[in-house]
């Protein structure tokens, strides 16, 4: 009769990540949720612009969120970010990209934090095929000056350094593209890792 033998469950590993959905449009987006600042208000201004994929094809289903300093360059306190009353200041926002892949946040242009940064905005991209939200940066076009003295901006090569730069297109708007991947593809940080 033949020795019985015994088996040793391997140790179990972690559960690769995969993508699931999107699902975005069902349960992220809210009432009102890319006006940050009420579009009313005479320091109001407009970031928008498109969000494409490594092949430059639109992204229709993405969502993004803004997050923005005061004017002063503190971070916001006030309270509403997910229930709008048409004046308050939040900092923060929410919005879909629409069938285009177009996006439009209303919000106030941030002050300087810090000797060596300047003002921009904080942009998370929620989108299909990601396995993890990106992060990246909205400095604004018409303050050279500002941006010269970065230390984010001046560590990267000047081609990769224009995919942070929200150009002027209007008084009080900015355009600003996203690029997912390919060419030209939108500078995105690891908050993980030390900068």
């Amino acid at each position: 009769m033949p020795e019985p033998t015994t088996t040793e469950a391997a140790p179990l590993g972690q559960t690769p990540s995969q993508t699931v959905g999107p699902f975005y449009g069902y349960a992220l987006p809210y009432e009102r949720g890319g006006e940050i600042a009420a579009p009313w208000r005479p320091d109001a201004i407009r970031l928008h612009g498109t969000v494409t994929d490594g092949a430059g094809e639109t992204v229709p289903d993405a969502i993004l969120e803004l997050w923005g300093l005061d004017a002063d360059g503190q971070p916001v306190a006030q309270r509403g970010s997910l229930e709008r009353d048409g004046s308050t200041f939040t900092g923060f926002g929410r919005a879909p990209a629409d069938r285009d892949g177009h996006y439009s946040f209303t919000t106030i242009k941030p002050g300087r934090r810090d000797a060596g940064a300047a003002p921009y905005l904080l942009v998370t991209i929620f989108a299909r095929g990601l396995l993890h939200h990106l992060f990246t940066r909205a400095y604004f076009g018409d303050q050279p000056a500002e941006n010269e003295t970065d230390t984010v901006l001046a560590g990267l090569a000047p081609e990769r350094r224009a995919t942070l730069i929200a150009t002027p297109d209007a008084p009080g708007s900015y355009r600003f593209d996203i690029r997912l991947q390919g060419d030209g593809e939108t500078v995105f940080f690891d908050f993980g890792q030390e900068l």
